[in-house]
């Protein structure tokens, strides 16, 4: 599953790293919360509210804007759906916006595994 959805080219300038963590728990049912685009905060618990802002939250294109909890170093994020398979159980999203210092940031989730890149900034 890693060498499949989770390797990346990085750039100059560009960082990436893999986080893994297992879950007791039935794919079917970990794969419903992390693909709902639209609830984030059912997995990240650092997100206070999701607000689509444009699509549905299951069709790529789709856009969420993110409040944040109080103590992060930003209050906002806007995240866009670049790619949601439920085959292969892998979600791409990438932060386009916010008040944070995130750059060219891409996040891969699928099967227990999830790895992102930032470009510093």
């Amino acid at each position: 599953m890693e060498t499949l959805h989770h390797s990346q080219t990085l750039s100059p300038n560009q960082c990436g790293s893999v986080v893994t963590q297992a879950i007791d728990a039935p794919l079917p049912l970990v794969w419903s919360l992390i693909r709902d685009f639209g609830v984030p905060q059912g997995y990240k618990q650092f997100v206070k509210r999701c607000d689509l802002s444009s699509g549905d939250g299951c069709c790529t294109g789709s856009v969420h804007e993110l409040t944040v909890v109080s103590g992060l170093p930003a209050q906002r994020s806007t995240e866009r759906l670049d790619r949601l398979d439920d085959d292969l159980h892998v979600m791409v999203v990438s932060i386009i916006g916010g008040d944070h210092k995130l750059m060219n940031y891409q996040s891969t989730v699928g099967d227990g595994v999830v790895c992102g890149g930032c470009t510093g900034g």
